[in-house]
Parts: structure tokens; sequence; C-alpha cells
């Protein structure tokens, strides 16, 4: 467990396609997203933050059902209510139709009977829906609804629900819940200094191993337990965390999203504001997704899609609350890193083997030290030991005044941005020098160093003293975890330094395509190829050239101006897969074969039952690599744009990368690089370069037309996409379109 008493990692808290078809690239030509800026289908482009300060310090609180019966659920609640507003200054009210007073504080029979209007309203009653109607009435800016009931329980609780939330929409007040607990309430220590970890929960439970970390010294300023998100959701709370100077990062355990949208414009303005947002994203699995849906009531996305979205806007995914800690912790003290390169510095050079696998393995990079700083190490270190990085020390070293100055050496070298120490278990007095070493060190340096503690002990003293006592150690108890917090301490920093917002990219005003493509689309159905290919056509992507036609004589006169040799397929708008049906010849090369081939076509499909509106005489392509460019619509985040290894190996293969639009050139090149056939693009076997840009452009201009056509168009596959030789384009081969 990564922890420290006092003080900070840090000096500071933080550093505060144009795809119409017509131009020679498709870039998306964008500016600053500001407040009240939608893109081109109407949805907003900016997070606006929430004034939420009064909820979590309001002057007065009103407890609606107040209670100090001993014994009963409630009357616990209030006691924690009480002590909860004397720490934080507030006035508190009990609301109560019986009792004339409650703890000794006199009660008003009912929210309408409230002198003035409160700040806050905690609800304990198991129906809020009547009292949110008085609160809107009675001023109320905030409140809370403890009661359960209602989506995590099925239809007829969704549906009591939706009409909690009509209620608040109505009224103005902000809800948080229903299905909450009193996390937001808690006592945090008011001793520790530095950034601090603001949380996030779906479920209170899941954020108490957080809550804890208090106990090791981690400052944590705030705890948003959201249940429902009938109304105030996890983006609410991202957004409004993002924007405190206190906060350092913004710790998230989110069960299902109640609005992928609101969620990636939330990770959008902490990325703008540089603060790291690490989450546990349940609903990996099938069995996960249930839970969480059970749980919490709201939906939990497509795995694949979400784990894009948050890449793409910069939320660390981990899988465990322990991770979850560890680098949420980390991110939210250290300093921004001096250089990428990581050492491993150990007494075992067993130790060090095993910590430099797992760290290259996760993509760290472990600069070999240079002839010059392994002869400095070496005045120190016996010759016979490794000190290119891992750097082994032998023991020895550490138990004397050896032991600090390998450590300064180590941390001198420019290369160097992370010291790593596994200690894998404690050696008395060995292990209690190196500890005070390491601290000492850092304490003298702007490089982070990381130690891990490896006992399953912990209670040593230097653990829980000299490490963990430290304001500037990163202390961890696994390799694993160290690993990941410094690989996410790393990405982040890279990824804020050049960060722009992809709402920046995005299109403010249809262009000249989105006029053409509307008029060709067909509500409610499926678009032939040929129509489908119009649709591509009239957003600059490529097609064969070819010609639709409806009889044999049609056929060789377009053969003929097409240029053999010719392709020919069935079209139909409810026709798929042509190629398991026989509806597609190749190769053709004379008049008699065209004839022939018509003939076949129209003769299978009428065999099969299948209308169609023609038969394609088509351009015969030249060999490429066969790719796949498609949009699909994601219930969470709506558009979606895939591309990956396309013909066959979609269905053998599944090597695909998804984003959510908007995203430019940058991001569209970052998806290929995750296909594990992205070396197929590269050349292989003698094979030339495929045309990658042409490829990224196409990728663009899909993405501009999800965007423009999100309320038309439900799903588009071309597939495949010949990539030719580089310089020479991509062109769609077949297409499908289905509109909304």
């Amino acid at each position: 467990m990564l922890g420290s008493t006092h003080g900070t990692f840090t000096t500071g808290l933080r550093a505060r396609v144009d795809a119409c078809g017509e131009s020679p690239r498709a870039t998306v030509h964008g500016h600053a997203a500001a407040p009240g800026d939608r893109d081109v289908s109407g949805r907003e482009l900016y997070a606006a933050v929430p004034d939420l300060n009064r909820f979590f310090r309001p002057r007065s609180v009103a407890v609606v059902g107040a209670s100090d019966t001993e014994g009963r659920p409630r009357t616990g609640i209030t006691r924690q209510l009480l002590a909860w507003a004397e720490r934080v200054g507030a006035e508190l009210v009990p609301v109560h139709p019986t009792r004339a007073a409650v703890f000794g504080i006199d009660c008003v029979r009912s929210v309408k009977e409230l002198a003035e209007p409160v700040d806050l309203a905690v609800l304990l009653v198991a129906d809020p829906l009547p009292v949110v109607e008085e609160l809107g009435e009675a001023g109320v800016r905030f409140a809370v609804a403890f009661a359960s009931g209602f989506a995590e329980t099925g239809a007829s609780g969704a549906a009591a629900q939706q009409r909690l939330a009509e209620a608040v929409r109505r009224t103005g007040i902000r809800l948080l819940g229903p299905n909450t607990n009193l996390n937001a309430f808690e006592r945090f220590r008011d001793d520790l200094v530095g950034p601090a970890v603001a949380l996030v929960t779906q479920s209170g439970h899941q954020g108490r191993p957080l809550f804890a970390l208090q106990e090791l010294g981690v400052r944590l300023s705030h705890w948003a337990p959201t249940g429902n998100e009938a109304d105030l959701e996890t983006a609410d709370f991202i957004s409004y965390f993002a924007s405190l100077p206190e906060v350092g990062a913004i710790a998230a355990y989110v069960e299902g999203l109640k609005d992928g949208r609101s969620f990636l414009l939330a990770a959008d303005r902490a990325a703008r504001e540089g603060v790291p947002v690490v989450a546990v994203k349940v609903g990996r699995t099938e069995t996960g997704a249930r839970t969480a849906a059970s749980h919490t009531g709201k939906l939990t996305g497509a795995d694949r899609v979400v784990d894009a979205a948050m890449r793409q806007f910069g939320v660390i995914r981990v899988d465990g609350l322990d991770q979850l800690q560890d680098t949420a912790t980390l991110l939210a003290r250290a300093r921004a890193p001096l250089a990428e390169g990581v050492v491993v510095h150990s007494i075992s050079g067993g130790t060090g083997a095993h910590f430099a696998d797992l760290a290259t393995a996760a993509g760290l990079t472990l600069p070999t030290l240079d002839a010059a700083k392994q002869d400095e190490l070496h005045q120190w270190i016996p010759a016979y030991l490794d000190v290119s990085n891992p750097v082994d020390n032998g023991g020895h070293p550490v138990g004397d005044e050896r032991g600090r100055k390998i450590i300064d050496a180590i941390l001198a070298d420019p290369s160097v941005g992370v010291l790593i120490c596994p200690i894998t278990g404690p050696f008395p007095p060995m292990s209690d020098r190196l500890a005070q070493d390491l601290v000492a060190a850092a304490e003298a340096t702007d490089k982070l160093v990381c130690v891990v503690w490896g006992s399953p002990v912990g209670t040593e003293d230097a653990y829980r003293t000299t490490l963990l006592g430290s304001s500037r150690v990163a202390t961890f108890r696994t390799f694993g975890n160290c690993v990941g917090a410094v690989k996410a301490y790393l990405d982040h920093h890279r990824f804020t330094a050049g960060y722009r917002s992809p709402f920046d990219e995005a299109p403010r005003t249809p262009s000249p395509s989105f006029r053409k493509a509307r008029a060709l689309m067909r509500p409610g159905q499926r678009l032939s190829e040929h129509a489908a290919k119009q649709l591509l056509r009239a957003y600059g992507v490529r097609v064969p050239r070819e010609q639709l036609v409806t009889s044999a004589a049609a056929a060789v006169r377009a053969a003929g101006l097409v240029g053999y040799p010719v392709v020919m397929k069935a079209s139909g708008a409810r026709l798929a897969h042509k190629t398991e049906l026989g509806l597609v010849k190749v190769g053709l090369t004379s008049a008699s074969q065209v004839r022939d081939a018509y003939r076949d076509l129209t003769d299978i499909a009428r065999y099969e039952g299948i209308d169609l509106d023609g038969v394609l005489v088509c351009q015969m392509v030249g060999r490429g690599v066969e790719m796949v460019v498609g949009v699909t619509r994601d219930d969470l985040f709506g558009p979606t744009v895939t591309v990956g290894l396309g013909g066959v190996l979609v269905e053998v293969m599944d090597d695909t990368a998804v984003r959510v639009p908007p995203f430019g050139e940058r991001e569209a090149r970052s998806m290929l690089d995750e296909l594990r056939g992205r070396a197929l693009l590269d050349g292989v076997r003698g094979a030339p370069p495929a045309d990658v840009d042409a490829l990224v452009e196409v990728v663009l201009r899909v993405q501009r037309m999800a965007l423009e056509l999100d309320g038309d168009l439900s799903e588009l596959d071309i597939n495949p996409l010949m990539v030719l030789p580089r310089g020479q384009g991509a062109v769609a081969l077949d297409a499908l379109a289905v509109c909304r």
C-alpha cells in the first residue's frame, strides 16, 4: 500500500475533419469548446461545473424524518448528521410531523414551515417524491435521498425513479441518490496536508478501503456516494472535483454510467485541468455487468467501448480497489517526471531481474546506464555485479555510507526519472539503513523514488515509521501495483502534456456532404450495396467504378465502360452475405462471361427468394490489405467508429480498435497501432507498405459521417476496404448501411 504521513510529493498541486468529400484532406477544423457550444448533432461540447460548494459545506441542513429514539436507524443517521453539521459549521433543522424536538433541537413539522431556505435537505423517508416537490417550493438547493427500492429493483422501481428524476427537474433542486448513504458526511482527517484524493463511488462499501488511506497519511478531501444517480451523477462530481485546487487526483468506483457523453465531458474537463482520474469500472464480464445493473440500475455499457473511451480521454482504468488506492495516491502527489527512464535498484540480483521483467512487460522504459555511470557505481559496488539496470548492489553496500552514494548517483543520471527499490522482506539492520537512505535521497531530489515493501507483516519500524513517515517516498506492498502505478503516472503526464480536447475538434455545422447523404437515407431500412456506396461517395470515400444494371445486355455495356476485368455482384437492400450464396462473380474478362454471370446471379437470387434492385458491374481493384471500417451505436456513448483487419479476418481474428467521435488524426493513427495485425500495413513477406495515410483519411471521413448522420445512421460496415500500396489510396469494395 502506497502511503505517506505528511507533506506532498509535489511542489505545486498542478499546473493548472472537414470530411465533406470535396477536399483532398479530411481534417477536422475546430476551436476551443466553451460553455454552450454544441456539435453538429446538437450535443454539448463543454462540461459545465455544477456549483456543489453548498452541498459539501452548507450553511444550513434540514433533516426530514429526524429521530432521537434509540435503536432506530434514523437516530444513528441523525446523530451522525449532527456531528457533521457541527464540523462544517452548518445549522441543523430537524423536520418531523409529530415531534417537538430531536436531540434537544426544536423541530418544524414539515418542509413548508422552514423559516428560511436551507442549502441541503437530507431525506430519511421511505418515499422521497412528495418531499421533493415541497423542497422545490421551499427553495432548497440540494437534497439527499437514502431510500432504496428504485431502479436497482427492476422495471417498477425504474419507473418510480423516473418520476423522482422528473420532479427534481421541475423543482430545480439537485438530488444525490436515491439508494445512497452517509459517506459524504464522514469525518475526514484535517491534520493531513498536500494534494488530496477526491472519491466518487456508486457503492459506499467499495469506497471504504480508500477512505482508510487516511490512516497511512493520505489526504482525502471529499467522498461522493452517487447511488442510483437519478440526478447528480459521477460526471458531475468529477467535473466539480477537477475544478478544486486542493484535489490532486480523483478516484472513482463506477458500476454503471448514467450517460456516457456526460462522463466523457467530465473526463475532458479533468484532462484540461491536468487532474488524473483513476477508475474501477465493473462490468468486464457478463456476470459483473448483470450484478452492477441490479445494484445501481444503470447501464454498464459494452466493455470494449468503455475501455476505449476511457483511454481516449485519459481516464486510467484499473481492476482492483488496491490498484485504485495506490495509483490514485501516487498520481495525486508525485511531481511531474523529469525523464521517463526507470531504474530498478535492489540488494538481490534475482529481485532486480524479477522486477525488471514485470516493468518491461508493462511498457516501462529501463534505460541501460552508460559506461561512465556504471564505472561510477562500481566505486561502491563489486565489479562482478551488474549495474547496467537493474542495479544489483549485492547487499553489503547498503549497510554503510556507500548505500546513499549509490542512490544519489543513480538519481543524478539525466535519463532517470524514477528510481524503484524493491525490498522483498525485512533484513535488519540492512533494510532499515536502506529505507533511511531512500527517504533522505528522496527529500533531496525532484525525481520519484518508489519502494516496494514486500513483507507480509507490515508492522516493521522501517515500513511503518521510516517509509510511511516520509513525505516524498511512494511506498507499495506489491510489485504489480508499483509497476501499474508508475506506468499510469508516466502515461498521464505524457497524455496531459500534449492534450488537445477532442471536443475542440468537433464539427459545429454540417458539411455539404451531409446534405447529399441525408437525401440517400431511408428511415428504418437497410441500404443496398449500391446505395451504401453512394453514401460513402458523398463523404469522399473512394469506391470502385461501377454501374447498377437490370439486364444482361446492360451488364455487357457497363463492363465495357468500367473496363475489363470486372466483378459482378447482386445488389439488394436485404442482401448481406453475398459470397456465401454465390452472388459474387470475380475476374470476368469477356462479354459472354458477363452475360452468363448476370443470368447466374439473378437465377440464384430468384431461387433464394431475394429481391434485387439490380446487379453491380464493378471495377476489379488490385490487391492490398483488407481492412474494415464501421460505425455502430453504443447504448451509452452513441456513435462509435471501428477499424480493424477486414475480409474473412474480421470473424477469425476479431482484431479491431474502437473510438468515440469526435477525434482527430492522432487518435485515428493510434487505433491502427492497437491492432495485433498492424504489421500487415507496413508490408510483410515482400509485400509493399500499404497506404496508411489513405486509411486514416477514410477513418476520419467515416467519423465525420457518424457525427453528422447520428440521427439517421444506425450502422455502417465497409468490408473490405482495400488499402492499396503506399500512394495509391484505399477503395471501399463493399458496404452495408442501416438507417435509423
